[in-house]
């Protein structure tokens, strides 16, 4: 190493020195001969280096108006739910809007990618280096300023002062896929999850009764076409069934039938405790159970398992997938080991005038793993 290199530099004698100066000190302090270093275009503004110049605004300019209809299909595309049998038109509409966000997203990210890269390699200057290694230390202040010196002369080398079209179209596209990352760190506020209305909503389960009619608790039997509905005595002291919301006006539609068994906010579990059981109940649910009767979303609260499993003795449902448990007997079904933290919701039920198990009404919190609470 050289005696210039061993020397200190003082912030006087730095303030002093051009930007080339400082740039030769840098390469010399880091132990780096340049072999090569030219600029991309040493003749100014030919036909090929405007060619480039709108090539590479040209891909910005897509970033941007990528990120554009991102936003626009975000914020304003239609994306409920419709039956894909009895409105197919608005199925088909519905199921673009995944598809159309990720592509339109990912277009804009892919975009502003290839214009940086393409402006590195037509516009900042061809290096050819070798550097020597050497352990690291801390930056003192001449490495600090050589370094933005060397950044400096490379960006004036580019051209970019002058380039205004890729400045604007950089702001363009970068700017929007800003905001476009922006919407969906907050897409929550953007989208109402409450403004849908009915069983489809996020804010009420199949269990929702519509003008008035009765939601029995039916058992799956394996046909899907097949309605099997539950009376107390069907089930044995410290037994369970899964069971499923069915309409009586829902009896000859098969596809109704069908999906009944598809939603993942449907099953629950009624389970008949043995005799001598004292639950405690939740407060402002003391009246949702039936006699030993007590029905609770399937669903488990921490990822959305199914909690099919439940222990006799210990009155305890069990989730397989990651072992949290829930105990039914000692407390309103709380969750007592494992990563659960919310207790499983509890369906409200009934005997009606015939003998079968009905709902008294939908859930009044939030079913599986919830990020909001359900609307009083």
């Amino acid at each position: 190493m050289s005696e210039q290199q061993k020397r200190e530099y003082t912030e006087a004698e730095l303030a002093e020195m051009s930007r080339d100066e400082k740039v030769r000190l840098g390469t010399e302090l880091d132990d780096v001969e340049l072999v090569e270093y030219r600029d991309r275009w040493p003749v100014k503004n030919t036909r090929a280096e405007r060619r480039a110049e709108r090539t590479v605004a040209l891909w910005f300019v897509l970033a941007g108006l990528s990120a554009l209809a991102f936003l626009a299909v975000f914020i304003f595309w239609p994306w409920g739910y419709a039956d894909p049998l009895s409105k197919p038109d608005e199925y088909f509409v519905y199921s673009l809007y995944t598809p159309l966000v990720g592509f339109f997203l990912g277009l804009s990210v892919l975009s502003v990618g290839i214009a940086v890269v393409l402006y590195g390699k037509k516009f900042l200057p061809h290096e050819v280096a070798v550097q020597q290694r050497h352990d690291g230390h801390g930056s003192e202040e001449v490495d600090r300023q050589t370094t933005a010196a060397l950044l400096a002369d490379a960006g004036n080398r580019s051209g970019i002062a002058r380039r205004s079209m890729i400045k604007r179209t950089a702001g363009f596209g970068a700017g929007a896929l800003g905001l476009g990352a922006g919407v969906v760190a907050i897409g929550g506020f953007v989208r109402n999850p409450w403004a849908n209305e009915g069983p489809n909503s996020l804010q009420h389960t199949p269990w929702l009764s519509e003008n008035g009619e009765k939601i029995y608790l039916r058992r799956s039997t394996g046909h899907p076409h097949e309605v099997s509905l539950v009376r107390p005595e069907d089930i044995d002291a410290g037994g369970f069934e899964t069971v499923y919301p069915f309409r009586e006006s829902e009896r000859h539609d098969e596809h109704a039938l069908a999906k009944a068994f598809k939603r993942g906010d449907a099953p629950v579990m009624l389970i008949r405790l043995r005799p001598g059981s004292k639950p405690i109940k939740r407060k402002g649910q003391e009246d949702f159970n039936y006699g030993d009767f007590y029905a609770y979303s399937k669903i488990c609260t921490h990822v959305g398992c199914p909690t099919s499993l439940f222990e006799q003795q210990t009155g305890r449902l069990l989730c397989p997938c990651h072992q949290s448990q829930f105990d039914v007997v000692n407390t309103y079904a709380k969750p007592v080991f494992g990563p659960a933290t919310r207790s499983l919701p509890q369906l409200p039920i009934t005997v009606d005038e015939e003998g079968y198990f009905v709902a008294k009404h939908d859930f009044i919190e939030p079913v599986g793993p919830a990020y909001w609470e359900r609307k009083a």
